[in-house]
């Protein structure tokens, strides 16, 4: 009779997750407390992972985890995995960005709108007391370009919640032929010149990181508002504050941050630069804590695919 695998979760997930995988024969420990040092001193007894981001699985963790055949992230992105070294050892990756698309693709459109018509501002001001109509008047998402950056599961579901909205949505993405009924796929040139809104769904890798700095933004013909519920590093802030100072970005609305920490926890540092002093301070920012993804029915989702993806691959 074939040893069930074993599995090491080491980040906390619902337990549709690890009852689903118990129930399909496999062995599932947990430890969601013990330091990264101490996962390394038993990862050696495990055929497979189940993370989030509580700490990078790189080539030195990887090195000790000897028998180790599959890694399940429930999540979108593999940046906090070596996923070179994954390869050469032949470990499968498991993630699911299918599970949280549709939290993302919501949260997108109501941080565009949020910001395109002020309510984050004018509920502050109400609250207060105050009373402003004309200070508050709003800008219509009717009528505008919409520029996708990435167009995979999380870019094809904002698209598909824009089209009630009489907008037309172009995409822009390395690879050929992403582009379906939902956005319309062009050329970087195309893209710069026609955009008046710009959202950004790509993952963290090298080409990505720093990839919305001062040159990108000066190659944008018009002003445009901005939209990251991607990652942020993707985003050089101290640029984008500055374009904003001299309008020629609109407004902000950032699920992700530059200075977050890569367990998406918290943030880097209490002292943070002078650029996010400003986006706290600037009423045409709107800011979340990375929870675009992040609902009720996503994390059922995201177990679930994850879930499914390993009994597929047993």
């Amino acid at each position: 009779m074939k040893t069930p695998y074993k599995i090491l979760a080491i980040d906390s997930n619902h337990e549709c997750l690890n009852e689903g995988l118990r129930n399909a024969g496999f062995i599932v420990d947990e430890d969601y407390t013990s330091p990264k040092e101490l996962i390394e001193q038993k990862i050696a007894d495990y055929d497979g992972m189940i993370v989030r981001s509580r700490f990078p699985i790189d080539r030195s963790f990887l090195e000790k985890a000897s028998q180790l055949k599959f890694i399940g992230r429930v999540g979108a992105g593999l940046e906090n995995i070596d996923e070179e070294y994954a390869a050469e050892r032949g470990i499968v990756l498991f993630n699911s960005p299918e599970g949280n698309r549709d939290s993302l693709g919501e949260h997108a459109v109501g941080m565009l709108l949020m910001l395109m018509h002020h309510l984050r501002r004018a509920d502050n001001e109400v609250r207060n007391g105050i009373w402003k109509r004309e200070e508050n008047r709003g800008d219509e998402l009717k009528g505008k370009t919409v520029g996708l950056i990435g167009y995979g599961n999380m870019g094809n579901a904002f698209a598909r919640r824009l089209q009630g909205f009489d907008v037309e949505v172009i995409c822009y993405d390395i690879l050929p032929e992403k582009g379906n009924e939902f956005a319309k796929q062009v050329t970087l040139q195309e893209f710069l010149e026609s955009v008046d809104v710009i959202s950004l769904h790509t993952p963290q890798t090298p080409e990505t990181t720093k990839m919305i700095d001062a040159t990108f933004i000066a190659n944008v013909r018009k002003p445009f508002y901005f939209v990251n519920t991607a990652r942020g590093k993707s985003v050089v802030t101290k640029d984008l504050v500055e374009a904003m100072k001299n309008k020629k970005v609109l407004g902000v609305a950032l699920d992700v941050l530059e200075f977050e920490k890569s367990s998406f926890e918290r943030l880097v540092a209490s002292d943070l630069p002078e650029e996010f002093q400003y986006l706290i301070e600037a009423d045409n920012v709107v800011l979340a804590p990375h929870i675009a993804g992040w609902t009720h029915q996503s994390k059922v989702k995201l177990a679930e695919f994850i879930r499914d993806k390993i009994i597929a691959w047993k």
